[in-house]
């Protein structure tokens, strides 16, 4: 299944990589000629995926200035005092048909995408499966594929594999989850990051994983993560020969009323 639209998640700064990001997001940190937002936007194209939305908070306008026209975007005006979830529930009219979400701080080899969107589940995020955990993972307890708990809180004990930070949503999992995040914004979630609606979902609606192990990837918290991301991950994405893009006929949709193109 190939979502409709994608969505990236680009509003926050990464404070936690300290001078790198004090006047961009992370998602603009160069990894190689590209930043991580136009690695992860050649990926999508690779793969037939040319309708996409990115949530913009933190420098916003150096975002569109290197994602220019042919996106869409969405504004989170309190990303400052929001996280994730709440910029992911301000993209619901654009996603309720299904969606596939990106978080920008991950760099991969498109093959990643391409595992998910070939996988016979409606409704996945990726994984990566291990042995040992520490607080900073996004641990996913499994039944096989099925999806149990996802959290950093979640016992090591319980964890087979760690979340990647990319998903997929048919409409009927879209409309769940949707559904889902109003009540929990309700209780005052909007300052949580969006696994907190996954988990919450997969009490309630299929919820698997795909495994992409193998597949070379990292997620950027850290500068040491960038560090790692030049030195290791890029050389080994640009050693391993990505798999032939289906070929399919994608036809671009106009952006909904009230969101800019």
């Amino acid at each position: 299944m190939k979502p409709p639209i994608a969505i990236i998640l680009a509003a926050g700064r990464g404070s936690r990589l300290g001078a790198l990001t004090r006047t961009r997001p992370k998602c603009l940190l160069r990894v190689g000629v590209c930043t991580l937002l136009e690695h992860q936007l050649a990926a999508l194209a690779r793969l037939g995926i040319e309708r996409v939305a990115v949530v913009t908070g933190f420098a916003g306008e150096r975002v569109r200035q290197v994602g220019g026209e042919r996106l869409l975007y969405v504004v989170n005006p309190r990303s400052h005092s929001t996280n994730s979830f709440y910029s992911l529930w301000l993209t619901r009219e654009l996603a309720r048909d299904g969606f596939l979400l990106l978080n920008a701080d991950v760099l991969f080899h498109p093959d990643l995408l391409a595992r998910l969107l070939d996988s016979p589940y409606r409704d996945a995020l990726t994984v990566e499966r291990r042995e040992q955990f520490t607080d900073e993972e996004m641990k996913v307890e499994l039944a096989g594929d099925r999806v149990l708990a996802l959290s950093k809180e979640l016992e090591p004990r319980r964890a087979q594999a760690e979340n990647v930070g990319v998903v997929k949503f048919s409409a009927p999992g879209a409309q769940a989850l949707f559904s889902t995040m109003e009540t929990l914004l309700a209780r005052g979630a909007e300052r949580e990051l969006a696994p907190f609606a996954f988990n919450a979902l997969a009490q309630r609606y299929p919820l698997h994983a795909v495994d992409i192990t193998g597949i070379p990837w990292i997620e950027i918290d850290f500068a040491s993560d960038l560090r790692r991301a030049r030195r290791e991950v890029l050389p080994a994405i640009a050693a391993v020969r990505p798999r032939r893009p289906r070929r399919e006929v994608v036809t671009a949709s106009p952006p909904p009323s009230g969101l800019s193109a």
